[in-house]
C-alpha cells in the first residue's frame, strides 16, 4: 500500500454528516480524501481534496468515481455493490468489502447470517409482500422492517392486527416479533485487515419516539458488567465471522429479563460513536481510518462520563436553517457542539449533535437535559 499519510487516493461514498467528520480526522493524517454524493451542497462539499457530484446506486458513476483511487471506503450503504466488486477485482482497495456491504444491505440477508452463527436475534419471518403477512406465524403485535433501503427509521412498520395489513409495505420485507425490552444499546467494533480487532464499550441509548432516531446517548453504560462484556463479545463475534475491515456498529436489544438481542448492523462510523470525538481516547472516525489503513488500532478507553444529544429539526419548520440557543449552551463547560453544514432544516432532520463531558455522570445527564431544552432548531 502507498504510504496512508501522503500519495494515498482515498475515495469516500457519500457526503454526509459521517463523511464530513470522516474528514475532519483524515485531515490529521493527511490524507487525500475524494468524495462522491448526489447533492451538490452535500456536508462534505468544501472539505474535502475532490467533490463529485453523482449517484451512489448508479454502475457506472460508482466505477468511474473509483477505478483511479487506491482505497474506497463509504459512509452509507446504500450504494451499488456490482461496482465495488469490480473495482477489487481490479485491485482497489474496498473497505469495508462488497460482500459484507451486500450482506448488510438487505435485512433478511442479515437475519439468515444471525441465524446461522448462532447470534442472538428477534425470532423474524422473511415475506415478498404485503399479501404473505395472512401466512404470519409471529403473533401480534410484530415488526415489519423493508429488507432494502430503510433507514432513521424509515421502513419500519408497527403491525397490531389484522387492520394494520392493509397500509403495511408491499415490498420484500422482514416480519420479526415485537421484542418489550429494557434498554437499547450498542457497541461499535473496529477489525483492521490483520485481524486486529477492538470494541469500544457498551453504550446506552434513548430514541425520538416520534422520529424513531437516536435522541440521547450515555457513555459508559452503568449497566452491569456482564451484560456489557457480552454485549462486546457479540459484537467482536460478528466482526470476527464477517471478517470485515472497518467499523461496525451493532445495535442490540437488552430484554427485561436480561437477554441481548441483535437487531441491526451498520458497517461504517454510527450515531452511536459520535460522543467519541470528544469521550474516548480515540475517536470511532480515526479509529475507521486505522483500521482501513491497516494501522495498530487506538485506545478506545473512556475520558470521562459523555452524553451525546442529536440536533433534530424541529417539526412544523422546514428552510433555513436557525439554531436557537447555542450561545447559551456554549457558555457552559463541557459542551461541546458539532453542526452538519446543512443549510435547510426539515422535521426531524439530523442538523448537528452535542456532546457533553462531566467527571460526574449524573451532571453530565443533568447538562444534557438542560441542553436538550436550550438548543432548537427552526427555519
Amino acid at each position: 500500500m502507498k504510504a496512508f499519510y501522503g500519495d494515498l487516493r482515498v475515495g469516500i461514498l457519500g457526503g454526509g454528516q459521517l463523511g464530513r467528520m470522516l474528514i475532519q480526522e483524515a485531515i490529521n493524517y493527511n490524507v487525500n480524501i475524494r468524495v462522491l454524493d448526489p447533492d451538490p451542497e452535500a456536508s462534505c462539499r468544501y472539505l474535502c481534496n475532490k467533490f463529485v457530484v453523482g449517484s451512489l446506486t448508479d454502475y457506472e458513476t460508482v466505477y468511474e468515481f473509483g477505478k483511479n483511487l487506491d482505497l474506497l471506503t463509504i459512509e452509507i450503504e446504500k450504494v451499488n455493490v456490482d461496482a465495488l466488486q469490480k473495482l477489487e477485482e481490479e485491485g482497489v482497495l474496498v473497505y469495508p468489502e462488497p460482500r459484507v456491504i451486500r450482506l448488510i444491505q438487505d435485512k433478511g440477508l442479515q437475519k439468515e447470517f444471525f441465524k446461522q452463527h448462532g447470534i442472538p436475534s428477534a425470532p423474524f419471518q422473511l415475506i415478498t409482500s404485503r399479501a404473505s403477512l395472512k401466512n404470519a406465524s409471529i403473533p401480534f403485535p410484530f415488526i415489519q422492517k423493508l429488507r432494502r433501503d430503510g433507514y432513521d427509521g424509515k421502513g419500519v412498520y408497527k403491525i397490531k392486527n389484522e387492520g394494520d395489513f392493509d397500509t403495511a409495505f408491499n415490498e420484500p420485507s422482514i416480519i420479526e416479533e415485537w421484542v418489550d425490552f429494557d434498554k437499547e444499546i450498542a457497541v461499535i467494533v473496529a477489525r483492521n485487515n490483520d485481524g486486529e480487532t477492538k470494541a469500544f464499550p457498551c453504550v446506552e441509548m434513548e430514541f425520538n419516539p416520534d422520529a424513531n432516531l437516536v435522541e440521547f446517548l450515555i457513555s459508559p453504560s452503568t449497566l452491569p458488567l456482564e451484560v456489557q462484556q457480552r454485549a462486546e463479545f457479540l459484537a467482536l463475534e460478528i466482526a470476527n465471522s464477517l471478517k470485515i475491515t472497518g467499523l461496525l456498529a451493532v445495535e442490540m436489544f437488552l430484554t427485561k429479563t436480561g437477554t441481548i438481542l441483535v437487531n441491526e448492523l451498520a458497517p461504517r462510523p454510527h450515531n452511536s460513536g459520535h460522543h467519541t470525538i470528544e469521550g474516548n481516547y480515540v475517536s470511532q472516525f480515526e479509529q475507521h481510518l486505522r483500521a482501513i489503513f491497516n494501522l495498530p488500532l487506538g485506545d478506545i478507553r473512556p475520558v470521562s462520563n459523555a452524553v451525546m444529544i442529536n440536533l433534530l429539526g424541529e417539526p412544523g419548520f422546514e428552510g433555513p436553517a436557525v439554531y436557537e440557543g447555542l450561545n447559551d449552551i456554549l457558555k457552559m463547560d463541557g459542551v461541546y457542539v458539532h453542526l452538519y453544514g446543512k443549510k435547510f432544516t426539515k422535521p426531524f432532520r439530523k442538523m448537528g449533535h452535542v456532546t457533553i463531558i462531566d467527571d460526574i455522570r449524573e451532571k453530565a445527564v443533568e447538562k444534557a437535559r438542560l441542553v436538550q431544552s436550550i438548543v432548537k432548531v427552526i427555519a
